[in-house]
């Protein structure tokens, strides 16, 4: 059967550890995933959506300056702030989306992972955070050594039985290491990459400008690193792979499925338009009528 007989809907679904999902198009966690009626309005055209990482107590964040634009990117160092997860979950109580809802959380501790996961039975999936390069014992603390990671995952899996996703970071020395941890342990997937470190510095004031120094690198220019995260995690991994890094047009989604993304996340993209995810979402359409396949059908074509 010709794609021109197939629905939008065929064409474009796509499943990943039994999520299934209208499209292959994810909203990254920490950029719009603070309040349920953004989750809501984004849902229409995403697959799913992902929340702002959240820990079980508050955390204040940084002060400002803590996002800057540069050529090629952002640099941000927000710290992580958020309400706690008791109030968080009064928030997502509202989400009524019309796409899976997936949770991020972060903690100092594989024990505090699993405590997080308790105050979501809402969510589709949860995104345990280790990558995140700029908070001291969160993220990246935890998410560079893989023994912790085993840890994690494993401390997760005890209490919930929705899939699970570890989001990884470049900052690493092995990438693919730590995602076969993941695996190990039990993880369903991995999303990959998260920020790297970077930092900008104001020639006038002769000073940094993030209040934090230093901060996390996202956008176009990081695209190609991500897209070579993820290769490399295709041809050692079995879990599936969601990529994320740098993805701003219809033909960066297409070379991340081709290198073996199941599905991909789109942050920074959405600081410039919030109609990122209708008009990607139209040009995939397009591109899988003119190949006659299905999105689902190119998944790491490119290693073949």
């Amino acid at each position: 059967m010709k794609n021109k007989e197939r629905s939008e809907e065929e064409l474009l679904k796509v499943e990943v550890a039994g999520i299934r999902m209208k499209n292959p198009l994810i909203l990254a966690s920490g950029v719009l995933g603070s309040y349920a009626s953004s989750l809501n309005r984004i849902s229409k055209n995403a697959g799913a959506v992902v929340s702002k990482s959240i820990g079980i107590d508050e955390i204040e964040g940084y002060k400002n300056p803590t996002i800057i634009n540069y050529p090629h990117g952002i640099i941000n160092a927000i710290g992580l702030s958020s309400p706690g997860a008791k109030r968080f979950y009064e928030e997502l109580k509202r989400y009524k989306g019309d796409a899976p809802l997936i949770v991020s959380i972060v903690s100092t501790s594989p024990e505090g992972f699993a405590e997080v996961v308790k105050h979501f039975p809402i969510a589709s999936a949860f995104e345990l955070n280790l990558s995140c390069p700029h908070v001291k014992n969160f993220g990246l603390s935890l998410g560079s050594n893989p023994k912790v990671v085993r840890e994690v995952v494993k401390s997760v899996k005890k209490v919930t039985k929705k899939p699970v996703f570890v989001k990884l970071s470049p900052n690493v020395e092995d990438i693919v290491t730590i995602g076969k941890s993941a695996e190990r342990a039990g993880a369903d997937g991995v999303v990959a990459i998260n920020t790297l470190r970077g930092m900008a510095i104001d020639i006038y004031m002769r000073k940094p400008i993030l209040s934090n120094i230093s901060g996390g690198v996202s956008g176009e220019g990081i695209k190609p690193i991500a897209l070579k995260c993820v290769w490399d995690l295709y041809e050692e991994l079995n879990i599936p792979i969601i990529g994320a890094g740098g993805i701003t047009t219809w033909k960066d989604v297409i070379e991340f499925l081709l290198a073996g993304a199941s599905a991909v996340q789109i942050g920074s993209a959405f600081y410039y338009s919030h109609r990122y995810f209708y008009s990607i979402k139209e040009s995939l359409i397009a591109y899988a009528r003119w190949k006659d396949e299905n999105l689902s059908e190119i998944i790491g074509k490119a290693h073949q």
